[in-house]
């Protein structure tokens, strides 16, 4: 019986962690928490994300920004999200519209795939 989502993992390009950190600590404000002692050595880094976790792994020779694979985080203040990320830089792309949600996507600075989603 699957239980629920232990964790997500996206990928950036090796030796790319500080980056990653200033674009999914700082600015989205994700929470980084202690990788166990024995993944230390291979890269990236994790986010707690309540009782989940995204896992931010260090992998080459992907083209991101072909994907559709994506994370959804469920925000509140859909539209203080698009200001903060437009302020950046970062363009908005309006999703299809899902009923009873109001959301949009964007793609990080490796090309990764993200929506941010808010219930209505």
């Amino acid at each position: 019986m699957i239980l629920g989502i232990h964790h997500v993992q996206i990928t950036i390009p090796t030796g790319e962690e500080a980056r990653a950190r200033a674009f999914y600590c700082y600015l989205l404000g994700l929470e980084e928490m202690e990788k166990p002692a024995s993944l230390q050595g291979r890269g990236g880094f994790w986010l707690k994300l309540g009782d989940q976790s995204v896992h931010v792994g260090a992998e080459d020779g992907v083209d991101r920004s072909r994907t559709k694979a994506h994370v959804a985080y469920a925000v509140t203040n859909l539209e203080a999200w698009g200001r903060r990320l437009e302020a950046e830089g970062i363009d908005r792309i309006t999703g299809i519209p899902i009923p009873g949600f109001d959301r949009f996507e964007f793609r990080d600075p490796f090309g990764n795939r993200v929506e941010m989603i808010q219930a209505i």
